[in-house]
């Protein structure tokens, strides 16, 4: 994939930024009084491979003006290595704007993790594109990859518009553009007519389409996978099939990925990857994984492929990266991955754990 030669940035998101509230030692919610408190989005999850290996990357989000919670997640995107550019948002009365609150234990063993998301008043439903020189930033600075994704997209009809335009702005300036579909029918409810039509051009347009059999069908309209076999060969080649139906229904994309996953408990999954670029495919059949804590896995896979992207590799490497990084945001009590250097992933991928001094 030929990326932008003159560019400021290796990699812009666009997020809503919130906080997660987590209860220590892999408790629930309701049975515990610690907890620890992070800075998160899905968006700034795929965005923190790069930002932690050294590409530049810049975040495009809104802030709660005077907000201490705002001031927590600014340092959180600083020691990230992440630049960030938004407007700041009055808070208006005490039912006025917030950040979202994310309130999600880990699960341990038998016991699956529970999320519940707290967006009521969330200033990231705010998003709009007169808060930001889109002209500037891909024409001027430039930028290799802008990643969207679904969530933001749906989150309102501000961020609808704004998704939108970043992504015509992108093609207009020879930015490639990945879109993550991130389907929720909680933010599709009473939209399905208008987001069917938003996500259809953004995917038109798009060179990276990244989803589940769920996303493809319920965003674009996609017969999903056969059902049939129990295998994973069985598995794997219903995905190939559904794959082949987007690539024939959106042309212009020449990478489409998906992750596999398998639970067998909290701490144990199968974890595997299927990617189709060009006409080449490539296949990571699920392998164990030791999980601390499941959020991110998905977004760290995402973050793991562009960055092979990014660096130019061979397609093979970027599905090897991503598997890689994808269960090594397993092992973070963040969201988010924090590679120490390449070397650290592909140690993941070879599977040696041994000590390294």
């Amino acid at each position: 994939m030929e990326l932008k030669k003159n560019y400021k940035y290796s990699l812009v998101v666009p997020t809503s930024m919130g906080v997660r509230i987590t209860p220590v030692n892999g408790q629930p919610v309701y049975a515990t009084d610690t907890f620890k408190m992070q800075a998160t989005s899905a968006e700034t999850n795929v965005a923190s491979i790069s930002s932690f290996l050294g590409l530049p990357v810049k975040v495009l989000t809104t802030f709660v003006k005077g907000s201490p919670v705002a001031k927590f997640i600014k340092s959180n995107l600083r020691s990230r290595f992440m630049e960030y550019e938004g407007p700041e948002v009055e808070q208006g009365d005490p039912w006025g704007y917030r950040h979202q609150f994310n309130i999600a234990d880990s699960g341990y063993g038998s016991r699956g993790p529970r999320v519940q998301n707290d967006r009521a008043g969330e200033v990231g439903r705010t998003l709009n594109v007169k808060d930001f020189d889109i002209e500037r930033i891909f024409g001027k600075e430039g930028v290799q990859i802008v990643h969207l994704s679904g969530l933001i997209g749906a989150l309102s009809p501000d961020t609808s518009k704004f998704c939108l335009e970043l992504a015509r702005a992108a093609k207009k300036h020879g930015t490639k553009i990945s879109f993550d579909l991130n389907y929720r029918a909680s933010f599709w409810k009473g939209r399905e007519t208008e987001l069917r039509e938003m996500f259809t051009e953004i995917a038109s347009v798009s060179d990276i389409l990244i989803g589940n059999e769920e996303d493809f069908q319920l965003c674009l309209g996609i017969e999903g996978p056969e059902a049939g076999g129990k295998g994973i060969q069985d598995k794997i080649d219903g995905f190939k099939e559904m794959i082949k139906r987007v690539k024939k229904t959106f042309p212009n994309a020449s990478v489409f990925a998906t992750t596999l996953r398998e639970v067998k408990s909290a701490n144990e999954h199968l974890w595997g990857a299927i990617m189709l670029a060009g006409d080449e495919w490539q296949v990571v059949e699920p392998r164990k994984i030791t999980v601390l804590d499941r959020i991110g896995g998905g977004d760290g896979f995402v973050g793991g492929l562009l960055y092979g992207i990014l660096k130019g590799w061979p397609s093979e490497k970027w599905i090897q990266f991503g598997w890689a990084t994808g269960a090594m945001a397993a092992t973070f009590l963040t969201d988010y991955a924090q590679p120490a250097d390449e070397d650290m992933v592909w140690s993941i991928w070879s599977g040696n754990a041994r000590v390294k001094r």
